[in-house]
């Protein structure tokens, strides 16, 4: 029984390690893919500033 308990147990921390890893990578994709868009918006802006 005892080692039912923790089968389960660490099954449920390997899911919510798997959990973070895939939420972790969710915001670094998303934040490279902010990042990106604003270095585009400088590049845009910079080229069609009056001169």
């Amino acid at each position: 029984m005892a080692e039912d308990r923790e089968a389960g147990a660490s099954a449920k921390i390997e899911k919510w390690k798997e959990n973070g890893v895939a939420l972790r990578a969710f915001f670094y994709i998303f934040g490279t893919h902010v990042f990106a868009g604003f270095v585009y918006l400088l590049f845009y802006l910079g080229e069609h500033a009056q001169k």
